[in-house]
C-alpha cells in the first residue's frame, strides 16, 4: 500500500475506514496515510449497524485528513465522537438518457396496462421487502425486485416471496435507466440507509416514489422531495390516475438544485481547495 501511494498527492478512502468489513486493511491504510492529505469518505460507521456496534476503532482520524459524510446525521454523530466532518451528498446525472420502456417491459413479459412497481435494491433484511410487497399487494401491482440476494438472506427471501399475494418478478436489466423507464412507480421501504439513491433516481427519470421514513429519508425530504408514504396509498392511487406532472417536476428540480453533478462537483472542488489542492 505504501508503495502504491508513494507518488500520490491525495488519497481518497472510500468507506474502508468506516465500515469494519476488513479491519486489517483499514488499519494499514490509516497507518500509511498518517500525516498525508486524504479525503476519508464515510457511508456506514460501525455504530449505525447492530452487528458492528462493538467496533470502536473506526473511523480513525488525523489532522491532515478531511472527513466527508453522505448525510448530516452521520456528520453530527461523528462530531459527538470528536471528529469534524463535512456532508457532501451523493451526486446524480440529471440529464441521464432515458431507458427503453417498451423493450424492457416486453423482456419482463409485463403487459402494457399492468401496474409495475420496481424495488431497485439488493435483497437484504434492512430493505424491508415484506413491506414493499404489502405496498404492491395493496396497489394490485406487480412487484419487481431488481437486485441480487446477499448477506445470507436467500432462505428468508424465498419464504417471503412464496407467500406473496401479487405477481413477483426477479430480473436485472441492461441499465439502471431501463428499470425506471419500465416501472410505473418505485417503492423504497428500507428501515435504514446511509443515503438511498433509488428515490432520487426515480425523480431524475420522472417516476413517483413510495418511501419509508428511515432517518436519512427525512433529511432528504427536507430538501423538498415529495415522496409518498407507504402507510397511506390513496395519494399514490390518485397520482397514478392523474399523472401529476407538478409533483414529478418538483422532484426533478430538487435534484437539479441540490444533487446534480455540477452542484456536488462544486462542493468537492471547494473542499479540495480548502486543502490546498487545485484540479
Amino acid at each position: 500500500v505504501a508503495a502504491a501511494l508513494a507518488q500520490a498527492d491525495l488519497a481518497v478512502v472510500e468507506n474502508l475506514c468506516t465500515i469494519p468489513l476488513n479491519l486489517p486493511a483499514a488499519r494499514v491504510v490509516a497507518g500509511v496515510l498518517a500525516g498525508r492529505p486524504a479525503v476519508v469518505h464515510h457511508h456506514d460507521p460501525p455504530w449505525q449497524r447492530e452487528r458492528f456496534a462493538h467496533v470502536t476503532e473506526l473511523p480513525p482520524d488525523d489532522p491532515a485528513w478531511r472527513h466527508v459524510t453522505i448525510n448530516r446525521r452521520t456528520e453530527h454523530q461523528m462530531a459527538e465522537r470528536g471528529i469534524s466532518a463535512t456532508t457532501i451528498y451523493n451526486p446524480f446525472e440529471v440529464d441521464a438518457p432515458p431507458g427503453d420502456r417498451a423493450g424492457t417491459r416486453r423482456l419482463l413479459n409485463v403487459a402494457p396496462d399492468e401496474l409495475l412497481v420496481a424495488h431497485p435494491v439488493r435483497a437484504i433484511s434492512r430493505k424491508d421487502i415484506p413491506r414493499a410487497l404489502q405496498v404492491c399487494e395493496d396497489l394490485d401491482a406487480t412487484y419487481w425486485l431488481t437486485g441480487p440476494t446477499e448477506e445470507g438472506y436467500e432462505a428468508t427471501l424465498r419464504d417471503i416471496l412464496d407467500r406473496a399475494a401479487c405477481r413477483v418478478l426477479r430480473a436485472q436489466t441492461p441499465s439502471v435507466a431501463d428499470i425506471y423507464a419500465a416501472a410505473d412507480a418505485v417503492v423504497f421501504t428500507s428501515v435504514w440507509e446511509g443515503f438511498g439513491n433509488p428515490p432520487v433516481e426515480a425523480a431524475v427519470h420522472g417516476r413517483p416514489a413510495i418511501v419509508s421514513h428511515y432517518p436519512v429519508a427525512e433529511e432528504l425530504r427536507q430538501l423538498g422531495f415529495r415522496w409518498f408514504d407507504p402507510g397511506d396509498l390513496d395519494p399514490v392511487r390518485a397520482h397514478l390516475i392523474s399523472g401529476n406532472a407538478d409533483l414529478l417536476e418538483q422532484n426533478r428540480r430538487i435534484v437539479e438544485e441540490h444533487l446534480s453533478m455540477e452542484v456536488i462537483g462544486a462542493q468537492i472542488a471547494e473542499l479540495l481547495g480548502d486543502m490546498g489542492i487545485r484540479a
